[in-house]
């Protein structure tokens, strides 16, 4: 935050001296020694750099037959107001005498560009030099500091702040303040505002908007309260701050309260204060007050128009918020500042490869490609249309790389499934010095769950706790998500227990995690708890306890829920609910109430609703519907997915019918759909094992294969009998039957079983859902070595204990 109004050194060369007959002397004439040529020449030097022209003054500058420190320093001035810190710094080296004013006007300069460090040397150069730091010295170099990582230098300017005498003086003890906040101090932010012998309303604005950036929005709030107890009057700065940390409270009552107090203020109208209240609706979904709101201002700027499309596009009105920006298009404000990175986001999430890189035209045009914010959306859009060699080529090239555009990166290949891919990049963060933030740790969190490393998954709980990112509610969450997805719900519990602060996030991620275990009783209750505890819950709630109920049974707890989602909260539900609602009713064998819902639906059905019927269908045999089903898939442009195709070709061979699982398989290759080939793995001792079907290409198969006959010989006295109807192919009996003895996932449990210590828990996992034959005989087998044995497949968790299965 800028406190001052000019330059420093703009300040240092206007000055003047009165004389004793009262006649105002320039005070560069006086250090010239009254020499009219080199004051002259000065003179028009500056004039030329006050029109802009840098070429003629510095031709100018070179001709002067005498110069003097303020030539030097109007040179080094131009140069630096235009951005040329390079030839600022070549004539500073070249000069014989520097006064304070010069040494200032370089710190100042590195500042600006943000080059704290060189700003710093530069300081401690000149006190090495000899010379005083004054009170505008040390506010300029004060500026600079921005990093998180500089709280070092800026405790060591402190020193000198005491040292000197300016420990009184208010704008450096501000500017001190400020610089603490900046490099997340807010300890010894608090601190110095404690023994301020004087404060202001500048002084309150600073640790306010220091508070509500670190997120400490009821100390914000009970500062703004004790500001006004005080009789300090809010500008626009202490607005802006409150209505951070009303945004990040999620307290929209509050929010209004601030509103009205703006209002009584007559700030409303201040266009930087109004965007605030704008940014604060938006971040609350209220599209009808941010509209009501925008065309009520009688000024609007660029960030306006920003707050308000971007608003629009996230609440599901593209059209209104490209028509938006269609009139932005028209306006007089920096085409550089429009919402590019809106737009690409929408295009990133929508998979709209053409969007993105009409979007991406525009930036180059328009030079906003060099803005960091565009150049990180240009990446993430790119990754997450899987063109990582275009993200790739925009990422080399940012001028500025923070953890935003790896984080993009990395999320676009654990999005896309290529988990290790991910995981190489954190790596190479690291190595880069690069710090993660939460959400490359929310990012990279996935990945683990995704390959259900436990062992990294622990690595990266400890990498986060000496990052400081711990007490980050994200952070948390996505530790919540992982050991859930690991199978160890325990530790998943003991995450979400130890949270200082949960939010909607925190008790979803939860929810989901008793859902994907199939503890639906624990699901609700969590989902009653958090309703309890204050928290609205929001749609990814609402999805989270439908498929808990979808996924034990719970039929009529899940009409409830989707019942009140409509009727209390007020909430449109979308396709995704819709979806878990089909699934839901078909699982329970309720095929015409799921037609009857999916004909009420504002949309029609996917590819995801179709596909999840058809499996019903297999579980419950209902051969008419299935081919229902498979006609509006296969009818559909575009369908890639080999599922419903391997699911119909299995409802076939369960029947016997052979002849259409043939005509199935030929439709299959005439579309160019291989199916995906079932596999299992395991991780012990940190390294990963994976197993196919019939596979007997592991260097301990000898070993695996006499656990296997094994267990065969003591199922069959537990009573186990093969389900020969899940050995899918046209084969004898007693092929079908040894074929199932040999399925991915039994070889991993077995290669588990002579691999891990007795009694201990086999955690194992398959891309594909395990058939009914499979979960029946593991049911056995759990009973037989009294182990827990948790399969996660491609539906969710099945724990295995003592011959049963939740």
């Amino acid at each position: 935050m800028d406190w001052h109004s000019e330059s420093p050194w703009q300040g240092a060369l206007c000055q003047g001296i009165r004389t004793a007959n009262g006649c105002v002397v320039d005070a560069s004439i006086i250090k010239t020694g009254f020499d009219p040529n080199t004051y002259r020449f000065n003179f028009q030097v500056k004039n030329h750099l006050l029109h802009g022209d840098l070429d003629a003054a510095r031709k100018l500058f070179d001709e002067m037959p005498q110069k003097n420190i303020i030539s030097t320093n109007t040179m080094i001035t131009g140069y630096l107001n235009s951005g040329n810190l390079s030839t600022a710094r070549s004539l500073f080296d070249g000069m014989v005498e520097r006064s304070v004013v010069t040494w200032t006007m370089l710190i100042g300069g590195y500042a600006q560009n943000n080059k704290f460090r060189d700003a710093f040397s530069l300081f401690a150069d000149m006190c090495r030099h000899g010379l005083v730091p004054d009170h505008v010295t040390l506010t300029t170099l004060l500026s600079g500091f921005t990093e998180f990582d500089s709280v070092n230098e800026v405790a060591q300017v402190h020193a000198h702040v005491v040292k000197l005498g300016y420990d009184s003086t208010l704008t450096v003890c501000n500017s001190l303040l400020d610089s603490y906040c900046k490099t997340l101090s807010l300890g010894l932010a608090c601190h110095l505002f404690k023994h301020m012998p004087e404060r202001d309303n500048v002084t309150f604005n600073v640790l306010l908007t220091g508070y509500s950036k670190e997120g400490f929005n009821h100390d914000a709030i009970n500062l703004f309260f004790k500001m006004q107890n005080l009789g300090f009057k809010p500008t626009d700065f202490t607005f802006a701050a409150v209505l951070t940390a009303a945004i990040q409270l999620d307290d929209i009552e509050f929010g209004q309260q601030v509103h009205s107090f703006m209002v009584k203020c007559n700030f409303v109208w201040n266009v930087f204060v109004a965007n605030a209240l704008l940014d604060f609706y938006s971040k609350h979904d209220r599209v009808v007050e941010v509209r009501k709101l925008f065309y009520e201002m009688p000024e609007v700027d660029g960030i306006s128009y920003n707050v308000v499309i971007t608003c629009c596009a996230w609440n599901e009105r593209v059209e209104e918020s490209l028509e938006l920006f269609r009139e932005l298009q028209f306006t007089r404000f920096n085409r550089r500042q429009f919402p590019f990175a809106t737009f690409l986001s929408i295009a990133a999430n929508a998979l709209n490869l053409e969007m993105g890189r009409q979007i991406h035209s525009q930036t180059i045009v328009t030079d906003a490609i060099s803005e960091i914010l565009v150049g990180n959306s240009l990446v993430d859009m790119y990754a997450k249309c899987d063109k990582f060699g275009q993200a790739n080529r925009i990422f080399v090239d940012l001028a500025h790389q923070s953890s935003v555009p790896w984080t993009a990166l990395i999320s676009g290949y654990v999005q896309k499934g290529l988990h290790e891919d991910g995981l190489k990049l954190f790596v190479e963060m690291q190595r880069a010095k690069i710090r993660a933030d939460s959400a490359t740790y929310a990012s990279i969190l996935r990945a683990c769950a995704n390959l259900a490393s436990l062992t990294l998954g622990k690595q990266l709980h400890s990498h986060i706790i000496r990052s400081g990112c711990i007490s980050n509610v994200f952070s948390g969450s996505a530790l919540v998500d992982m050991y859930a997805k690991c199978g160890s719900i325990k530790e998943a519990l003991h995450m979400f227990q130890e949270m200082p602060t949960r939010n909607c996030v925190s008790w979803n991620a939860l929810i989901s995690a008793y859902a994907q275990n199939g503890a639906g009783g624990h699901a609700i209750r969590s989902f009653e708890q958090m309703v309890h505890s204050g928290l609205q819950p929001n749609s990814v709630s609402f999805l989270s306890i439908l498929c808990a109920c979808s996924h034990c049974g719970l039929v009529e707890e899940g009409l409830q829920y989707f019942n009140s989602m409509t009727q209390v909260y007020k909430f449109v539900p979308k396709k995704e609910h819709y979806a878990s609602m089909v699934d839901m009713l078909c699982r329970s064998g309720r095929f015409d109430e799921a037609e009857i819902l999916m004909a009420r639906m504002p949309f029609e059905p996917d590819e995801v609703m179709w596909t999840s019927i058809l499996n019903s269908c297999k579980i419950h045999k209902n051969q008419e519907m299935a081919k229902r089903a498979a006609d509006q898939l296969f009818n559909m442009k575009i369908l890639r997915d080999a599922a419903p195709y391997v699911s119909l070709s299995n409802i076939y061979a369960a029947a016997g019918e052979w002849e259409n699982v043939g005509k199935v398989k030929k439709a299959m290759r005439e579309r160019g759909i291989r199916k995906v080939p079932a596999y299992s793995w395991v991780e012990i001792k940190q390294k990963t094992h994976v197993f196919s079907a019939n596979d007997m290409s592991h260097p301990q198969m000898k070993e695996i294969t006499r656990m296997l006959d094994e267990l065969e010989e003591q199922m069959e006295k537990q009573g186990y009998k093969p389900d020969s109807s899940c050995a899918l192919h046209n084969v004898d009996e007693e092929i079908k039957v040894e074929s199932l003895k040999y399925h991915s996932e039994r070889i991993a449990i077995a290669f588990a079983l002579i691999s891990t210590p007795k009694g201990s828990p086999i955690l194992v996992m398959k891309n594909l859902r395990a058939c009914n034959d499979c979960h029946a005989a593991i049911k056995v087998i759990s009973k037989i070595v009294n182990r827990e044995i948790i399969v996660r497949d491609s539906s969710r968790f099945h724990h295995f204990r003592d011959g049963s299965c939740w």
